[in-house]
């Protein structure tokens, strides 16, 4: 799979809280940098727990962070 229809706002959030770099949301988040990375791309459609564990660890909600587009 290349794409998933959930768009996110991650890397935008990262920067609105001081250049919060993709370690340190992972590591807040108890995943591996390298699913950071997958997810910023729009590779990686993230479980419902660490949905909600990224927009906790940004200080934001869900609904803020992910966004879900209707395949067409």
């Amino acid at each position: 799979m290349t794409g998933t229809s959930i768009a996110n706002e991650i890397r935008r959030l990262r920067f609105e809280r001081g250049e919060m770099t993709q370690q340190a949301l992972a590591d807040a988040c108890g995943v591996t940098r390298q699913t950071i990375i997958a997810l910023e791309a729009g590779r990686y459609a993230p479980s419902l727990e660490l949905g909600f564990r990224i927009a906790d660890a940004l200080g934001v909600r869900i609904e803020d962070v992910f966004q879900w587009s209707r395949p067409k």
